[in-house]
């Protein structure tokens, strides 16, 4: 049995089986899965997994098992449960089970869900669909941002005349169809998935997110903003009104398929559904939207201008307790959107500091902790995973269960995100990538702007830790059997 499925097979079995999940997706790092009973799960005995880093409680259970290995568990939970990632998982009840012992386990567990219900805020749940709905296109985020990153230093070759040649100049156009085969549609993408976290069916929020686009209007026959009567653009309200309308796709279509006969139901309901939601995404949601998005983005950035250095400073220090929470994944609709109209995140740069604070705790680390075989080991599996931007792996592994280096790691993000923000105008391309995987995606030439951020945050970490961060226990030879 490999190392990934043994770690798959022990999840399982302390989640309670297949039984009590609903559905498994992951992400970079973590292994998502929905819970139907939480007082089946074993808390203590999924920390205890060899292989597992942490675990993160929320309505989304989050096993923390690494980059890479995630891929491999979850893939493998999937062919354990039978159900592909992402879907829901269907239940069976046992035929052999009395009438009686039925009603007992339908009322024990109608009992749990309504205690979890009373548990579960709706900030949670609004942070659950964000999650549900951007993490399985991460991934594809990374690969396109990244061939994006490729196609824009081919371009600038170009420019400046250190390359030339047809084949150049094609290699540079297939790279940007390649990333724009994401960017370009994305608020497809976004309905699909936003469609199957609301019930819906996916095609129509494909076709809803589609619609924003607004296909076939040309300059000379646009469609008005009914409000203030300009024209309105393609992809006006971006990802965030595409949710939206899809939320609102899902109660339709739920209630037709109520009242409409079977007989027709197939034909009529999605046709209704897309002609109601299609007139109000284009002339109500899109503008609305429109709004909302240009004043949000419009207060980040008079934010990161106005606030400069101070203000990098607060995003970098505070954002790997976001991470630790998984809050961060409510940022990924604000960077889209900026990349949207900006053509980059000013955002992410600053937060990546936070990332880069943790190299530096743990390089101080290794130089405090060096007769800690166990420190020095961990460091040994998690420090190249941060340095390329997964901060996750240290945080879980070394940082935070060491207690004083988590604090002195985010005051290294602090003054790397200062120096960001200090400089100024740095950003990036695409999301996913962080750390020095990031300086292939910053935008407009900036990269050594963000490579004095990193440096500063890395600096930052070590002093910070190195004078502040360790304890004498830390700092005493121990062997690796022994306990930290």
């Amino acid at each position: 049995m490999s190392k990934e499925k043994k770690i798959a097979q022990e999840i399982l079995n302390n989640v309670g089986g297949k039984a009590n999940l609903e559905r498994v997706i992951h992400c970079m790092t973590r292994v998502r899965m929905d819970i139907i009973d939480y007082s089946k799960v074993n808390l203590e005995g999924l920390k205890a997994i060899d292989g597992v880093m942490g675990v993160v409680e929320d309505e989304t259970l989050q096993v923390i098992v690494g980059p890479g290995t995630v891929n491999k568990v979850a893939h493998e939970m999937s062919e354990m449960i039978g159900t592909p990632l992402g879907e829901k998982i269907v239940h069976h009840e046992p035929s052999q089970q009395t009438d009686k012992e039925h009603v007992e386990s339908e009322a024990q567990l109608f009992k749990s869900q309504m205690k979890e219900k009373q548990k579960k805020s709706k900030w949670k749940k609004v942070l659950r669909v964000i999650a549900n709905i951007f993490v399985p296109l991460i991934p594809a985020f990374v690969g396109a941002g990244l061939i994006g990153g490729i196609a824009a230093v081919l371009t600038n070759l170009l420019s400046a005349g250190y390359i030339e040649g047809a084949m150049w100049k094609q290699l540079t156009l297939v790279f940007d169809i390649i990333k724009s085969g994401l960017l370009a549609y994305l608020v497809i993408y976004v309905g699909i998935n936003a469609a199957r976290e609301f019930g819906a069916t996916p095609g129509l929020g494909g076709v809803i997110g589609g619609t924003t686009m607004l296909t076939g209007m040309t300059p000379e026959q646009p469609l008005h903003n009914i409000f203030n009567g300009e024209a309105l653009a393609p992809g006006q309200g971006g990802v965030i009104g595409v949710i939206f309308a899809v939320w609102l796709l899902s109660i339709v279509e739920k209630r037709l398929h109520k009242i409409i006969p079977n007989a027709v139901d197939i034909i009529v309901t999605p046709t209704i559904t897309l002609l109601i939601m299609g007139l109000a995404t284009i002339f109500l949601i899109m503008p609305i939207a429109g709004v909302i998005s240009e004043g949000l983005l419009g207060i980040i950035n008079w934010v990161l201008d106005i606030g400069g250095a101070f203000s990098g400073f607060i995003l970098g220090a505070t954002f790997l307790p976001l991470v630790m929470f998984g809050l961060h994944q409510v940022l990924t609709p604000i960077h889209i959107e900026m990349i949207n109209q900006d053509h980059a995140t000013f955002l992410l740069p600053i937060l990546a500091m936070a990332g880069a604070g943790q190299v530096g705790a743990a390089l101080a680390l290794w130089v405090r902790c060096r007769k800690n075989k166990k420190i020095i080991r961990l460091l040994k599996g998690e420090l190249p995973a941060g340095i390329l931007g997964i901060g996750e792996p240290l945080i879980y592994g070394v940082t935070l269960p060491l207690g004083r280096p988590f604090i002195t790691a985010c005051i290294g993000g602090g003054i790397g995100g200062a120096v960001i923000g200090g400089i100024g105008h740095i950003g990036a391309v695409a999301i996913g990538p962080s750390g020095l995987s990031l300086i292939p995606l910053i935008y407009d030439n900036m990269y050594l702007g963000y490579i004095a951020g990193i440096l500063a945050a890395y600096a930052g970490g070590f002093i910070a830790t190195y004078f502040f961060g360790t304890t004498k226990e830390m700092t005493a030879p121990q062997d690796v059997e022994e306990e930290v």
